[in-house]
Formats: structure tokens, sequence, C-alpha cells
């Protein structure tokens, strides 16, 4: 895996694609903008096979429960372009992260296309072929996923919010970063902006990495938005003030009963929220929507490093990427394919039914 310096981060000019596909003529490519490295520096990391997207993936190099499916569906063609063994490649992919569906959703979607043309008689690069195309499939999808739900999203917030000029908090980091698109939760406090209905987006800074300082603050800049970052621990503060309408998340895996896995911090947030009678909103796509997963319970957290907590500080550390929030604390879940709310297990089964018409259609 190599990288290659953009520049520093211009709010004036348009910022490097999260992710893109290159046809390089030694082979093809996967770049992606690292996040790590964000906002000191723009860096493209190139990665020429398995092994150095799957690094990427568990260093949040790329991160982000859409994005992720997509990285994972080009990682497929990748493998199937150079001759790697795909069944090995797509496992070593599913498990780089486990809580995030979507990664486990866009390898499946791609091996399945290749292990189709391989069906029917297809050589090897016919296969890769239809693996590529499958990824580029759901690139498209996931960017207009993400327009649908800023509209359905916006909607809703004004039907929540009557009285307009929003003050929404958002946990994490849900912009293109995470999405082919504008994003999930981000998208629709951007679609707020653009109506000229948002007063203040508060940032929560997102410990221990920071992806809202880091990322969220750097893309609402570029969006000249309206935010202010805050500490985790002061969203309290907030909601006490009453300086609060909405919290707008995001989700890396959603459960049949509504349960939400997203970044950790977000459960708190859930539960300020409904002491304060404040709308608390998650914005994904339906194929965020595990089906496989019945309760909450279920979903496996990935614990990550303590170091990334404790430094040299402590010498151990509880550090969770994510906690879940249940769904009676949750107000709707918006998905490119309409809203729960409440959010039932029958009305999610029925939104990704409609997702599946249409991707078929």
């Amino acid at each position: 895996m190599a990288d290659q310096h953009i520049q520093a981060p211009d709010s004036a000019r348009t910022p490097p694609p999260s992710l893109r596909w290159d046809e390089h003529p030694d082979g093809p490519l996967l770049v992606l903008l690292d996040q790590t490295r964000l906002p000191a520096e723009e860096v493209e990391l190139v990665c020429g096979d398995v092994p150095a997207l799957v690094r990427a993936i568990r260093t949040l190099a790329v991160r982000g429960a859409p994005l992720l499916g997509i990285a994972g569906a080009y990682g497929v063609a990748l493998a199937a372009a150079r001759g790697d063994d795909v069944d090995m490649s797509a496992a070593a992919l599913e498990g780089a992260r486990p809580t995030a569906v979507n990664l486990g959703y866009g390898v499946r979607r791609a091996v399945a296309a290749h292990k189709g043309a391989v069906g029917v008689g297809a050589g090897g690069q016919e296969a890769a072929a239809a693996a590529l195309a499958a990824a580029r499939a759901l690139h498209r999808e996931d960017i207009e996923a993400s327009e649908r739900m800023a509209r359905q999203g916006l909607v809703l917030l004004d039907e929540l919010l009557p009285a307009g000029d929003h003050r929404v908090l958002t946990h994490c980091n849900t912009g293109r970063l995470v999405s082919g698109g504008e994003g999930t939760a981000f998208a629709v406090a951007l679609a707020a902006h653009r109506a000229g209905r948002l007063r203040t987006l508060w940032v929560d800074e997102t410990r221990p990495l920071l992806q809202g300082a880091r990322l969220t603050a750097y893309e609402a800049d570029g969006h000249g938005m309206p935010y202010r970052l805050l500490a985790d621990n002061a969203a309290g503060s907030l909601f006490a003030a009453g300086q609060v309408d909405a919290v707008l998340i995001g989700a890396d895996r959603i459960a049949v009963d509504g349960s939400v896995a997203n970044k950790v911090g977000s459960y708190p947030l859930a539960v300020l929220a409904k002491y304060h009678h404040v709308p608390f909103i998650v914005v994904a796509p339906t194929t965020t929507v595990d089906l496989g997963t019945p309760d909450g319970a279920s979903i496996e957290v990935e614990q990550r490093s303590g170091q990334e907590v404790s430094g040299m500080y402590a010498p151990s550390a509880y550090n969770p990427a994510f906690d879940v929030t249940p769904a009676e604390l949750v107000t709707a879940v918006v998905t490119e394919e309409g809203v729960a709310s409440p959010v039932t297990g029958a009305r999610l089964a029925e939104l990704c039914a409609r997702s599946r018409q249409v991707s078929v259609s």
C-alpha cells in the first residue's frame, strides 16, 4: 500500500473523492482518501491488493458503513482482476471490521456477481468484469440513496420542528467521507443548511479518535455550514440549556428489532434526547438493516486497541468502537425508501423489501 500527497485542504475547492477505482497500466488499483491524515493533509492511499485494503479498513483510513460496503465490493473486483483467490479475499475483507453490516453486504454482492459469471462459463477477466460491474452499481446506488435520504430527512425535520431554524447535534462523521454521495445524517443537515433552515450544527468531537473534530468539522467547514464543536461530555449541558432541537446520527448496523449500533457515545445521546423530549433520528440506507440479526444483544461490537484511549497513561482500557441504542429511544429511522416511525421490525422489513424490488427492476 502506497500513498501519494495531494495538497493541504482548501475549502474553496472540490475535495478528492473518498474512493475511486483506477485502471492503471500495471493493473487496477483502489485509491482511498486517507481519513487518518485529515484534516491536516489530503493524502491518497493506493491499494494494489486485498491485504492493503484490509489494512486500510482496520486502521480506519477508509471507514463509515456505506463506504465500507463499496470498498468491500471493489476489493473483490480487485482480487478477481489480479487472479487471487476470491473466496479467501472475500473472507479477509468481511472479517476486517465485524460490526458494519454494509462491508459484508458489498463483499457478498460482488462475489455473487463473480460466481454467477463463472457459473455460465465466463473466463477469468469476464468474471472479474462482472464483479467490478457489481461494485460500480453499488457505488451508484449509494449516491442515489444519499440524495433520497437527505430529502426525506429534511421533510421529517420540518414535520417535527415546524418552526424551522434547526439546531442539530450529530456524533461521529456521516458525510461524504462515509458514502459514495453526500452521506447519511450529515446529508440531512446539509440539506437543511442549503434550505436556509440550519441555525447550528453541534459537532461532538467523538473520542477517542475524534472523527467529529477531525472529519465532520472538516466537511462542515467546506460547505460553509454554521457549526460549533463540543467535547462529548458537554452534550448534557446543551440539552439542559434547550440548545438542541434534534439529534441526527448514522448507523453501522440496525437489527430486526430496531436496535441501532453506531459509534460509541450514541447511546448516551439517545438517553439525553429521550429525557429532554428531543427527536433522536437515525439516517441509514436499507443496506445497513440486517434482517439476520434479531436484536441489539446479537450485534457483535468491535473492540479496538486500548492504546487508542490510554496511550502511555494506563496499562489497559475499555475501548468498544460502537454502542447499541434500543428502538424505544429512536424517534425515527430514515432510509432511502422511506421513514420508520415508530421503529418496528415490520416497518424495517417493509422498507428493505421495497429496496430489493427497486434494485431488481
